[in-house]
């Protein structure tokens, strides 16, 4: 079998995208001109950069395939319909990207993540990652359950569930729960409600509440009973949970920074309001 040699200079780069026509035949191309260009060097197995080619929830796969090398890897996305907030380039830019990567000098974009800890009521833990957010809800009836903040008790829920995103994540599910858009550079956590019933013995702050970088959210569920976690756009479910530990965790994700990197409120923007007229 024929090995192929793996010089120090080449950047490694991994393709990544989804089953749409228009994405396979970007990848296609894609794939032919780094394949015969001694710059890089195409790989599946530890890439120091990878081009997701699809939409965001391509970039979210692509971010949990890549999520234990962190530390070395950096993202680009290539959007194969509308703009997305994962995305810098078009489908019809890739002649761009790569012109970009070829001066690539190794520097990073970086956004914080989520930590996610499940630990049931026989002591077992379960530990994940979220670009976006994570959100607990209790699978047959209303959620009821005890929020603490930084080890503080802090309120009695009672509702369809809570969600907990990153700052990246705060355009996602969070807005859709009136949460706040936040910038992705602030390391902070945000918690929201999912549909709260307050009464006189739960009662909740009702909005969403900004957590620093250091400080834990951890929410106990009060009734026995099957819980569905999701963490981006993964599912998990899992009775008799005694307790789930949001956290920012001590890596982030990395994004290839060139000039075409979209600012952030230029994404916001577009996605929500549309050109504003001068």
């Amino acid at each position: 079998m024929t090995q192929t040699t793996k010089f120090s200079d080449e950047i490694k780069v991994a393709i990544i995208a989804n089953g749409k026509y228009q994405s396979r035949r970007v990848a296609a191309k894609l794939f032919d001109v780094l394949r015969d260009d001694p710059d890089f060097y195409l790989t599946k197995r530890n890439p120091d950069v990878v081009i997701s080619i699809g939409g965001d929830g391509m970039l979210l796969s692509a971010f949990h395939a890549y999520e234990r090398e962190l530390d070395h890897v950096r993202f680009v996305g290539i959007h194969t319909g509308h703009l997305g907030f994962y995305t810098d380039y078009l489908d019809d830019e890739v002649d761009k990207l790569i012109d970009n990567l070829r001066k690539d000098k190794g520097d990073r974009v970086s956004y914080p993540i989520l930590n996610v800890k499940l630990t049931l009521a026989d002591g077992r833990s379960f530990t994940s990652l979220a670009l976006n957010e994570a959100a607990l809800k209790r699978h047959e009836k209303t959620m009821a359950a005890e929020v603490f903040i930084n080890g503080v008790a802090f309120e009695s829920f009672r509702g369809d569930g809570l969600s907990v995103s990153t700052p990246t994540g705060s355009t996602a599910y969070n807005k859709s729960l009136g949460g706040a858009v936040l910038h992705p550079t602030i390391e902070a956590l945000q918690l929201t409600e999912i549909a709260s019933l307050n009464n006189r013995v739960y009662r909740t702050l009702g909005s969403p509440i900004i957590v620093p970088k250091h400080e834990k959210v951890t929410i106990y569920p009060k009734r026995v009973g099957s819980y569905t976690l999701s963490v981006d756009n993964k599912t998990y479910t899992n009775r008799n949970v005694d307790k789930v530990e949001f956290s920012i965790d001590e890596h982030k994700i990395s994004f290839v920074a060139t000039p075409s990197h979209t600012s952030f409120w230029e994404r916001v923007r577009e996605s929500f309001i549309g050109d504003v007229e001068e």
